[in-house]
């Protein structure tokens, strides 16, 4: 276990968030990873199969919700695509930025 994480501390954070993924997709069969579909949401990056973009969920933790409040406002997410929401937004810090800045002036 020592070995193991050794190499996952010198992962970078984007290899961290792919391994996360991975490692969520093994442990669930519900989590469908993140997607970013044209069309929808704008093509923003949203959870698998939904309508819900990561940076909402992003915007929601900043103002104070925990995890288990998200997962009450959102019954159809799992712990697992809360996970793959952070990871994500981890890897792509910009992209979120720049998605809850336009959000903002909106």
């Amino acid at each position: 276990m020592t070995k193991l994480t050794t190499q996952l501390l010198t992962l970078t954070p984007t290899e961290k968030a792919e391994a996360i993924q991975i490692l969520t997709k093994t442990l669930t069969s519900d989590s469908l990873g993140i997607q970013k579909t044209p069309g929808v949401c704008g093509g923003d990056a949203c959870i698998g199969k939904t309508r819900i973009p990561v940076w909402g969920l992003v915007s929601l933790r900043d103002q104070g919700a925990s995890d288990a409040r998200i997962l009450e406002g959102y019954p159809q997410l799992t712990a697992a695509d809360l996970v793959n929401a952070w990871a994500y937004a981890e890897a792509y810090p910009e992209e979120i930025e720049a998605a809850l800045l336009e959000e903002d002036a909106a």
